[in-house]
């Protein structure tokens, strides 16, 4: 017999509810952090999973995290044996991970060993609890030992440190093999029946540059967990295991029917697009990614044959990513109302041949694959699926996230300083409207770091940030414009950059114009020196790195570039 159909209106009021779980969680990560990355920019991500590790619900947060956390959850599951009070880490990008500076936490989520009731008035009878008139709610619960529970959720937090060992400050180096780019974490527990892991921990620490900033971000991860946990305890206890557990299959299966619904309202067939790396920091040839989307019915097939083998250089992208990249360009085309999670992506299958620079092996390195391989791919997936849906699909953004580092020794604080940022560009322009100027876009969902915690945090100043005005593509609607932002060094520094769209540019749609690839300058002693999309060097006090984004793609043929003239 088939269980009944959840009530409409109900699984709205679960879809928000753990969506408003997560969004807590992402509330205490942030303002408990310690770095301005974190703080600041916000660059984390949180969400819940079932007992299975199928993404539940998620913040808006990041698309590149969130599409990827589940495997993470899925690894950590496969290697913890959980109780209550465990909280795992890992980091490792070949199981789950993204890359190296995206370390995850995940805390499950036991049943009490009964299950309690709110009611507004006293308790009476056992296993009832009550909320005090304008109290908090208060669950108490223990779980018998020996039961052999297993979790019934999980809450997983992702954030990115600004450093976590490797090469260079940063952790984003132009490194050759993975060891290069930092600390490699597989899921081990980081804290053990409520207790930390004092030895994991200090390992850790002492594997870093900026040790007491990695503590903070790591405690405030662990206080957005305890979070998630604490709050999927109370709906627990006000609604009850079955109803909670119900919602929370419902969610994911309301979530593919609809997949399936946009999947069947696109014309079948199979649609093809390929757009290049410029390069991989260390061989300065090109990089291919291609992709075949073939639409039949209620399913699609997303191929990646034809891609270009893995590189020397970081910009390998490890199966999570690719996912993440799929999940993202056809969750851009359900509507806002559609939750999103593991439900999205059931329809879909997605191949990426192993070795390749979507599905790449160890030990690549792989700091540029979570942040400019992945924006090349949703590029590819949306050019594709511009030809099944024109009228839903913008022309390309910038296509990259601009990542730069700066390190070294802060004379004044005495101590080291790691910096880490992505800067925002152009959007691709759309029909109907033009692309925004100067913002975060597609796998990235960050902020900027304001000039005044920027300069209050590290030995930099901010000389000019401005938009760089002309550098979308023209069309019927313009692409967006990018960015110029420069930063003087007031101490010696290491300066790494991972950058793309400096060789080929966004892509405009329907005769719209490609935006203007980016730049990169030192400027020493007033003279300006042009920069590889990619590299590192050993900067000096007085010296200022200009960063200047592209601008998006424009969509559609202006008149004046017509052969045709208005009537």
């Amino acid at each position: 017999m088939q269980p009944a159909a959840p009530d409409p209106i109900r699984l709205e009021v679960f879809k928000h509810l753990f969506a408003s779980v997560a969004e807590e969680m992402g509330v205490v990560l942030r303002r408990t952090s310690y770095s301005p990355n974190i703080k600041e920019r916000r660059d984390f991500s949180c969400a819940l999973f079932d007992a299975a590790g199928q993404m539940i619900a998620q913040a808006a947060h990041i698309p590149v995290h969130l599409g990827a956390m589940p495997l993470s959850v899925q690894a950590a599951i496969a290697a913890c044996d959980f109780a209550p009070g465990d909280v795992a880490i890992l980091n490792d990008p070949y199981r789950g991970g993204t890359h190296l500076p995206d370390i995850t936490l995940v805390t499950p989520i036991f049943l009490p060993a009964q299950t309690l009731r709110i009611s507004s008035g006293q308790a009476t009878t056992p296993g009832e609890a009550t909320v005090p008139a304008g109290g908090d709610m208060r669950v108490e619960h223990e779980k018998p030992e020996g039961s052999g529970e297993r979790p019934f959720a999980f809450a997983a937090s992702r954030a990115h440190h600004a450093d976590v060992g490797g090469m260079s400050p940063g952790s984003m180096p132009i490194a050759r093999e993975l060891i290069q780019e930092g600390v490699i974490i597989p899921p081990l527990k980081l804290v053990e029946a409520g207790r930390v892991n004092q030895g994991l921990l200090d390992l850790l620490l002492a594997n870093v540059r900026t040790p007491e900033e990695r503590a903070g971000d790591l405690r405030a991860q662990l206080a957005a967990n305890a979070t998630g946990m604490r709050r999927m305890n109370e709906l627990i206890a006000r609604y009850g295991v079955d109803e909670v557990q119900q919602h929370m299959q419902a969610l994911v299966d309301y979530a593919e029917r609809m997949t399936r619904r946009l999947l069947a309202g696109l014309p079948d067939g199979v649609y093809r697009f390929r757009d290049w790396m410029d390069d991989d920091g260390v061989d300065p040839e090109p990089a291919e990614i291609a992709v075949a989307v073939a639409i039949a019915g209620e399913q699609a097939t997303v191929d990646f044959t034809g891609t270009s083998l893995q590189r020397r250089g970081s910009v390998n992208a490890v199966y999570a990513i690719t996912l993440s990249a799929v999940l993202y360009a056809f969750r851009c085309l359900l509507g806002d109302d559609v939750p999103t999670n593991s439900g999205c992506l059931r329809p879909i299958r997605v191949i990426a041949p192993e070795g390749t620079l979507v599905n790449a092996r160890p030990p690549a390195p792989v700091a540029g694959g979570n942040v400019e391989t992945s924006q090349r791919i949703t590029d590819v997936l949306l050019g594709a699926l511009a030809q099944a849906a024109p009228e839903r699909v913008p022309a390309a953004s910038q296509g990259t996230m601009n990542n730069l580092t700066i390190g070294g020794w802060d004379g004044e604080r005495g101590q080291p300083f790691a910096y880490y940022e992505t800067i925002a560009g152009g959007m691709g322009a759309r029909p109907g409207k033009d692309g925004a100027d100067a913002i975060h876009t597609h796998m990235t969902n960050t902020l900027n770091t304001p000039v005044e915690a920027l300069e209050y945090a590290y030995p930099l100043r901010v000389q000019r940030y401005e938009i760089r005005r002309g550098s979308g593509g023209s069309g019927q609607w313009r692409g967006g414009d990018g960015v110029c932002r420069d930063i003087e060094l007031l101490a010696d520094a290491q300066v790494t950059i991972l950058s793309e769209r400096r060789v080929f540019a966004p892509y405009g749609l329907a005769g719209g114009q490609p935006g203007q690839p980016g730049r990169n300058l030192l400027i020493r002693d007033g003279e300006a020196q042009e920069l590889p999309g990619k590299t590192t060097l050993a900067a000096q006090s007085g010296d200022v790195i200009s960063v200047q984004s592209p601008g998006g793609g424009g969509w559609g043929a202006r008149v004046a570039d017509s052969d045709e003239l208005p009537l």
